[in-house]
């Protein structure tokens, strides 16, 4: 996240979620000198894992979509992973993706690091 939007970020995401799901548990900490965010929920307390795990996709959808918008990565210093490596289809350009494909060729042609974890196995 662009550091001077960090503030707005906060703001914003948490109206958002507060609005939706009104008891929401926010745990937001990170690296605010290089705009690094951890934005991390929790389920209201009294609410059963399996009602929180079916919004994840809702969830995910309003902060990612703000994160955006603000000039922000959905994925930083820890990478994109397994759990993001579908949701950066809808931030990222197809030019950007194989841009990013490139690059993981040319530093892993074998395909032995971390396979599976930015882009599915073919």
């Amino acid at each position: 996240m662009p550091i001077p939007r960090i503030a707005e970020f906060i703001a914003r995401a948490n109206e958002a979620l507060t609005t939706t799901f009104p008891e929401i548990r926010i745990v937001c900490f990170g690296h605010i000198g290089d705009g690094n965010l951890h934005y991390n929920l929790s389920k209201p307390r009294g609410q059963g894992n399996e009602a929180f795990i079916a919004a994840t996709h809702q969830v995910n959808r309003v902060v990612h979509d703000l994160v955006t918008a603000l000039g922000g990565s959905i994925s930083a210093e820890h990478g994109i992973g397994q759990l993001k490596r579908e949701e950066i289809l809808r931030y990222k350009s197809p030019v950007e993706m194989e841009m990013m494909r490139a690059v993981k060729s040319a530093l892993d042609p074998q395909r032995l690091m971390n396979p599976g974890k930015l882009f599915a196995r073919k």
